[in-house]
């Protein structure tokens, strides 16, 4: 069998620059250096920092309170002084001064409406302003606390009216009885709070009477009766607590009506129906007691009792 040669064609070479007669050769040219590549992932410092920063309380802390820690430092090396202390304090005292001293705060006067004239003397007594003064130096809570304090006040209602005007509205009790007491003559409101005093009982004849110890305690219980006895008229001369537990009705002449702790009106009512059909009260009474609903009890004066016998010693000697 014959050989098969097999030719393979030269690689080319790359033309290199001959070097001219009478120069040096060239010498080879130095391989070409292969670069590093750098590596894409963060080092590991880097990294925990970018995870701080992805963590919102963290970047809160950065923004916002880095910001304000240095504030607070300058602000207190700033003020670490007392000089510059005592200065920023003048300069805003000042200021407060000419803003609370502007006309339209300061006011010139106070007006009371609603109550009399020695109600109203009482009030400028515990409440006394200084006019002019700025409506920013009054406490007006306190000032409406002091006015309703006063026994004869029920309400009160303070506030400032455009004018400069301090305006303090009022509503007095309404005196609906006389109580006599060891201490004198005293007018008493609907729950029993004592309004004023009297000196005689003659300066107000349209109130009527209550006296006894705890009467102040039940003026509504008393006016239930008053109203009861309206039949009576002027004969009624008041109510007397009796043992701070039940009533007396006195009448013109010193006769008295005596009521039980309970059923107190209706037991009065049956005294007038009485009165009313046989004028019963009309009669020489000294009492007429109630105490006892199954058993109402007739007590004659004294004077009363001797005709009486009197009369019963005539009849029997015929």
């Amino acid at each position: 069998m014959p050989k098969i040669e097999i030719h393979r064609p030269a690689r080319a070479q790359a033309a290199r620059p001959q070097a001219a007669e009478g120069e040096a050769p060239m010498a080879p040219a130095a391989p070409r250096k292969r670069r590093a590549k750098s590596d894409p992932a963060p080092s590991r410092w880097s990294y925990r920092m970018q995870r701080m920063m992805l963590t919102p309380i963290y970047r809160k802390a950065v923004k916002i309170g880095v910001p304000v820690l240095l504030v607070v430092l300058a602000t207190g090396g700033y003020f670490a002084s007392q000089e510059r202390r005592d200065e920023v304090a003048a300069v805003f005292s000042d200021m407060r001064n000419r803003f609370e001293t502007r006309p339209e705060f300061m006011l010139g006067m106070m007006a009371i409406d609603g109550a009399s004239e020695s109600v109203a003397e009482d009030i400028r007594e515990i409440v006394p302003i200084d006019f002019p003064i700025s409506s920013f130096d009054l406490d007006l809570v306190e000032i409406q606390k002091s006015v309703t304090g006063l026994a004869a006040v029920a309400e009160a209602a303070v506030r400032i009216r455009p004018g400069g005007v301090l305006q303090v509205d009022v509503r007095e009790r309404e005196p609906v009885v006389l109580w006599r007491s060891y201490e004198g003559l005293a007018l008493l409101d609907i729950n029993g709070v004592a309004v004023g005093a009297l000196d005689r009982r003659g300066a107000r004849p349209d109130l009527p009477m209550i006296a006894g110890d705890g009467a102040e305690a039940h003026v509504a219980e008393a006016l239930g009766l008053i109203r009861a006895a309206g039949p009576l008229g002027t004969r009624l001369r008041g109510l007397v607590r009796m043992g701070e537990r039940r009533w007396d009705v006195v009448l013109e002449g010193g006769t008295r009506i005596l009521l039980p702790e309970t059923g107190a009106v209706q037991a009065l009512e049956r005294v007038l129906a009485l009165d009313s059909a046989q004028e019963m009260l009309s009669r020489d009474l000294a009492a007429v007691d109630m105490r006892l609903a199954q058993r109402p009890t007739l007590r004659m004066n004294a004077g009363a009792i001797e005709e009486w016998w009197r009369i019963q010693e005539i009849t029997a000697k015929k």
